[in-house]
């Protein structure tokens, strides 16, 4: 499991334009596809995503909770209180794309992925080492995480996700970064002439929030 644990190592305020959203999940393929068509690495990645995910194949939230905070244990240079087993459902809940309420392999891979790039960011970010992303290194962090937000949205973040001295922990940093991506890429499905604009019903709009 060392390589398990080494892993992480290696709406209307955010213009469309500047959003960079990373690749999403690739459809289902079958099993013998998939055999035949992997990197050595992602044949690796799949034998250690089976040890975590069991009989059935999928990452509940649960299973999500207990592999972050095995791996974020081992690095006291970030500052959490852990990832808590609401804020694991809300993760699993927008990467959930087959809604069976748990992440299947290309899933859990991308969110993994985003999670070692996003990593790399909040370290780069932290510039007094405090092992917190403080109020005013967060714009900076969240640009070169792939999101320009607008002053109105960084307000809101620091209100939602930081502590009463406006410092984000990476716990919470993972957490927000992970819904904005996945509201992102929402909107950018249903911006079908990419105008910047959508239009959503009542039914749409509580689907795309309230499984999130």
């Amino acid at each position: 499991m060392s390589w398990l644990n080494n892993i992480i190592k290696i709406v209307s305020n955010i213009d469309p334009a500047m959003f960079i959203p990373s690749d999403p999940p690739p459809p289902h393929r079958p099993m013998v596809y998939a055999g035949e068509n992997e990197s050595d690495e992602d044949r690796q990645f799949r034998r250690v995503f089976q040890q975590l995910a069991g009989d059935d194949m999928e990452i509940s939230p649960t299973e999500l909770m207990n592999v972050l905070n095995r791996i974020i244990s081992k690095h006291e240079d970030l500052k959490t209180d852990g990832f808590s087993i609401e804020s694991c459902r809300s993760m699993v809940a927008v990467m959930d794309s087959d809604s069976t309420g748990k992440l299947g392999f290309h899933e859990f891979k991308y969110l993994w992925n985003n999670i070692k790039k996003w990593q790399g960011v909040y370290r780069s970010y932290d510039s007094d080492r405090s092992g917190f992303i403080s109020a005013d290194e967060l714009p900076n962090a969240f640009k070169a995480a792939g999101f320009p937000l607008s002053d109105s949205l960084f307000a809101m973040i620091i209100r939602r996700y930081s502590d009463e001295n406006g410092n984000l922990d990476f716990d919470n940093y993972v957490g927000c970064l992970v819904r904005l991506d996945a509201m992102c890429r929402a909107f950018k499905t249903l911006d079908k002439d990419n105008d910047g604009t959508i239009r959503v019903n009542v039914q749409e709009w509580l689907q795309l929030t309230m499984y999130s």
